[in-house]
């Protein structure tokens, strides 16, 4: 079996994952409508405040997303905010692979107070051409004689 090829993939808003939380939050305001309609008083108004307030926080967090690079070695994965001066040594696990898009839950490798997004949407229209070599990547192993991540992004330009 070959091993996958070293791959960078951006990473930013995801219009996928707006939708989602769009949708899910859309069903919730019109359950809360539909309670309100059908029994009037305070609880319902309140869980529509609540809905309302979930809404708000929900798209700050969309609009303040990660943005960045996650890099793949051949040794592991390395996750370079944008901004940052120095790469944070990665773990990824799928969440969701819907073969255009990508839900990865991410965790920091080593010790340190690294701060990581949790979760990245990645999507096929981010860099069309990159994407087949995303997904080989995200789902093989990482070859025990490959140069650590620090290492082999030393070397390069």
């Amino acid at each position: 079996m070959h091993n996958a090829p070293s791959v960078s993939y951006p990473v930013g808003r995801s219009v996928w994952g707006g939708a989602v939380l769009l949708l899910v939050w859309t069903c919730a305001a019109v359950a809360q409508v539909a309670w309100l309609a059908v029994v009037p008083g305070w609880r319902p108004a309140l869980g529509l405040a609540l809905v309302a307030g979930l809404g708000g926080w929900a798209l700050t967090a969309w609009r303040a997303g990660p943005r960045g690079e996650l890099s793949w070695d051949g040794g592991g994965w390395t996750w370079q905010e944008e901004g940052a001066a120095v790469p944070v040594q990665a773990r990824l696990e799928v969440g969701l692979d819907l073969q255009w898009a990508l839900l990865l839950r991410m965790s920091a490798l080593g010790e340190g107070p690294h701060r990581l997004p949790s979760w990245l949407w990645l999507e096929r229209g981010m860099r069309a051409a990159h994407w087949d070599a995303l997904r080989r990547a995200v789902y093989s192993r990482a070859r025990p004689d490959a140069p650590p991540a620090s290492a082999s992004s030393a070397a390069k330009p």
